[in-house]
């Protein structure tokens, strides 16, 4: 009996215009692999592919299926060609167990009447087979959703524009300089009763370093609210909030928007690689550090006016050290003396290649801007580190 093998696809479904790309196999690709705490779709993909956007086809994924297969830690992949030479990922199937329980049977003599003695026939033992079930450990995923689930739900990017249109938080009911759990905030606007609101702070702004235009400012989710009183903004009396999660200070100023309650993460992403003129750079990370790994969310100053759609592939990118030449032979610029770096100018500068650090993909994107999740990377990206299509 074959073992009900479940691949999940909950998350991505495979772009009609995908099927006809062929997959390249990599060269040091394992016949086999035994599946792991932790792994992923992607991951394991990227050990068999080249583009392991295109895992789905590894997988021969029919995005129409409904009930699609999944797999768990402990599974046995293994690598197949069919008959056309196409390669397939399938898994092993997995034998049963046959466990034998002891059965005690007793068997009691008829009755006797005393004093004849009693004797008792010894047990008779009989082993039984019975199959040896596994409660299995969560399914692998293409990728963990609760990573970017604040920056698809809540966390935003707004110009000024955009913010100067939103109310805004003037106080709360203890005339405190900032709010916390269970206060009661007032807000310049005419709340809808019973509706649950966000409250956000306005963060820096982020300034494209090679256009050196505005993008936009970054926000962040300070606390959640429900509205408790209308208010009356004709009469100069605001609304009122009272929070009931607050993940950091409230103060005045924060600005407000409704909550969507209908605003639930997509089922699934079409991945694809991103179209050949999209080329940009990384302005920011969720962490606000300079180095940031896998799984880590980042901002690239390109959007949806430079054709950049959710579920797009982008290659890390970063040139290597440029090198000069010197008297005494070939240095890093960095280096190098004043007088080399001068006479660099001149054309003795190598123009060294770009080299590729891992792949992102695009799960939010803004006019000219877009939210990222970094799924490999062979050393830290930087900021300013180039994203282009694969």
């Amino acid at each position: 009996m074959l073992k009900k093998i479940i691949l999940a696809a909950t998350f991505f479904s495979l772009p009609m215009h995908l099927v006809a790309d062929e997959l390249q196999i990599n060269e040091d690709a394992p016949k086999t692999y035994i599946v792991e705490e932790g792994d992923t779709l992607w991951d394991i993909s990227s050990i068999f592919l080249e583009q392991p956007w295109l895992w789905p086809q590894l997988w021969r994924l029919n995005p129409e299926i409904s009930n699609p297969h999944l797999i768990y830690p402990g599974d046995v992949l293994r690598l197949v060609f069919d008959d056309q030479g196409e390669p397939q990922l399938i898994v092993e199937e997995e034998p049963y167990e046959e466990e034998y329980v002891e059965e005690v049977i007793v068997e009691e003599p008829e009755p006797i009447a005393p004093p004849v003695e009693v004797v008792r026939e010894k047990p008779t033992i009989k082993l039984s087979p019975k199959l040896r079930k596994e409660v299995k450990k969560q399914p692998v995923q293409t990728m963990p959703l609760h990573v970017i689930a604040p920056y698809m739900q809540y966390d935003h990017l707004l110009t000024q524009e955009q913010i100067d249109q939103l109310p805004h938080v003037i106080g709360n009911d203890d005339g405190q300089k900032s709010g916390m759990d269970g206060m009661k905030l007032y807000v310049t606007d005419n709340l809808v009763l019973g509706q649950s609101y966000a409250v956000y702070h306005i963060g820096d702004e982020i300034i494209d370093p090679e256009t050196e235009e505005p993008i936009g400012f970054d926000v962040r989710l300070t606390a959640t609210a429900q509205a408790i009183r209308n208010g009356d903004m004709e009469n100069k009396r605001p609304g009122t909030l009272l929070v009931n999660s607050a993940s950091r200070e409230i103060r005045a100023g924060n600005v407000v928007m409704p909550i969507n309650d209908g605003q639930l993460l997509p089922s699934f992403f079409t991945m694809q690689k991103a179209d050949d003129s999209v080329r940009g750079v990384i302005v920011k990370s969720s962490s606000d550090g300079r180095e940031f790994g896998k799984l880590e969310v980042i901002m690239i100053n390109k959007g949806e006016a430079d054709s950049v759609k959710v579920g797009d592939i982008l290659s890390i990118k970063r040139k290597s050290p440029s090198v000069v030449e010197t008297r005494t032979g070939p240095q890093y610029t960095v280096d190098a003396s004043r007088w080399a770096r001068m006479s660099a100018e001149d054309g003795s500068e190598y123009d060294m290649p770009e080299e590729d650090l891992g792949q992102i993909m695009v799960f939010k994107v803004y006019e000219n801007a877009s939210m990222a999740l970094i799924m490999r990377t062979s050393k830290p990206a930087r900021l300013l580190d180039v994203v282009a299509a694969p």
